[in-house]
């Protein structure tokens, strides 16, 4: 591979933390092994509970907790970058944690935070399925954008992917890729997940790393899959349908810099989105 090289990690959470965090460093050293400097692990990665009383039960204080603890040696002692998914963190004054996206780089500090904007609540048209994810989580406010070894990085957690505003925002302030944790659903997933993910590369000429929950959870939810990497002209560079697993992909960063050049798009904006 040539380039920056990057991964998805595709996991199957439990309602296990310990087992949840030994299979993700697994898959973190698959990744590494494969080259990658940069790897993202998938929304709730550390912890799918069977009820959000679960959930609350395991969320941590920022800056310290088992799974904060060891985001950071594995990416210490693999020297990685990693995006560690999301996580439960408690918020002083609020019983709801924050769905948080926490960034370290491969000496182990941590870089940077994101908490999930766009909440979760929905009815899923035509299915007795329905999501309420604000009773639970605390929005977070910040746009946030992060130079890493494979370019400027902007975050964005699963249901965020639907807001095309926020990825404006994040390439207004420089994002030349975007990291995309998720635990789509099954129904939502099979019709817009990757049309998606494509339609973000494409309006914005950047890189998208989406690293997805698949299969069946002990809480009975379905969840998609579908781990990929596509490049800044739409096209799927590698995809992971089912399974745990790993997406390498080697990021072509001068032909990103020529193609925003020569195809000058983000340049034709008349709208302020900032």
């Amino acid at each position: 591979m040539s380039g920056a090289v990057v991964a998805a990690v595709q996991m199957t959470s439990v309602a296990d933390r310990d087992r949840n965090l030994a299979s993700a460093r697994r898959l973190l050293e698959q990744a590494r092994a494969g080259g990658a400097c940069l790897a993202v692990l998938p929304e709730n990665f550390s912890f799918m509970g069977r009820s959000e009383a679960e959930r609350r039960a395991v969320a941590e204080a920022d800056g310290d907790g088992p799974v904060q603890i060891a985001l950071a040696n594995a990416a210490r002692e693999l020297g990685l970058w990693i995006v560690g998914g999301t996580l439960p963190l408690s918020v002083p004054g609020d019983p709801r944690p924050a769905n948080a996206c926490l960034v370290f780089d491969a000496a182990g500090r941590r870089v940077a935070r994101y908490d999930k904007i766009h909440l979760f609540d929905v009815d899923l048209p035509g299915r007795q399925e329905a999501y309420r994810e604000s009773e639970n989580a605390r929005p977070g406010e910040r746009v946030i954008v992060v130079a890493t070894p494979a370019g400027r990085l902007g975050l964005s957690v699963c249901y965020d992917l639907r807001f095309p505003e926020l990825y404006r925002r994040m390439v207004t302030a420089g994002a030349e890729l975007f990291s995309v944790p998720a635990a789509f659903t099954g129904p939502t997933g099979r019709a817009h997940w990757e049309v998606l993910l494509r339609a973000r590369a494409i309006e914005n000429l950047a890189f998208v790393v989406a690293a997805a929950q698949a299969g069946f959870h002990d809480n009975g939810r379905e969840t998609y899959g579908d781990s990929l990497v596509a490049d800044y002209w739409g096209r799927v560079l590698r995809r992971l349908p089912r399974g745990s697993g790993v997406v390498l992909a080697a990021l072509d960063r001068d032909g990103q810099a020529t193609t925003r050049r020569e195809f000058p798009a983000l340049a034709h904006r008349t709208l302020d989105l900032t």
